[in-house]
């Protein structure tokens, strides 16, 4: 929302200026004053900057759609279309740009994405066990990742004690639905905190 109100400021700026030099009876051919140059570079600055976020952001924000898909997979015990997207995952993964975070941020994001890739991977060639047992490293993972990255969705971290002495994973939904027993025990967990 933010990001939106100062592209609107951003443009109706740039849209006063314009009017107001076009406006002016001096002589239409005379260049824009330096000031105005330095305000038109910094809001065209800005824009760039404001364009590289929403790219960064559009690329987390699929890898969390596919983080959620995998888990409703888990979640009805389906193991074919869990190994096609952990696959999927895996390769969005691979396409997040870290060049726009902090140079320890990209450090952090290099190990988790590096290991989320690889549970991704396995989760593509197991059977639903051993989806499930990486799943869990997976979903610590992408929270690392989203620590980082933010997101605009609302997300639900969510624990299961009874698998492998307390799990958690990531929804978006407040209601749970375990993707580590799946419809053995569907609804054991609990909201444990909001993210956003």
């Amino acid at each position: 929302m933010k990001t939106i109100k100062r592209s609107i400021r951003t443009v109706a700026l740039v849209a006063t200026m314009i009017l107001t030099v076009s406006c002016k009876d001096a002589n239409k051919n005379e260049a824009p004053s330096s000031a105005s140059n330095e305000v038109m570079q910094e809001n065209m600055d800005s824009s760039k900057n404001m364009a590289m976020n929403n790219s960064q952001n559009a690329m987390a924000e699929a890898i969390l759609k596919d983080y959620f898909n995998l888990k409703d997979a888990l979640v009805g015990d389906e193991n074919d279309k869990a190994k096609m997207l952990g696959g999927t995952l895996a390769k969005s993964l691979g396409n997040l740009d870290k060049s726009t975070y902090s140079e320890s941020q990209q450090k952090e994001l290099i190990d988790i994405i590096e290991d989320a890739t690889e549970h991704a991977e396995h989760i593509s060639e197991s059977d639903i066990k051993h989806q499930r047992e990486h799943f869990k490293i997976l979903s610590k993972d992408i929270t690392d990742m989203v620590a980082i990255t933010g997101t605009a969705t609302k997300l639900y971290e969510q624990f299961c004690p009874m698998y492998d002495g307390g799990t958690a994973w990531l929804s978006t939904k407040e209601e749970v639905r375990n993707p580590y027993y799946g419809s053995k025990m569907l609804k054991c967990g609990k909201v444990q905190r909001e993210i956003n």
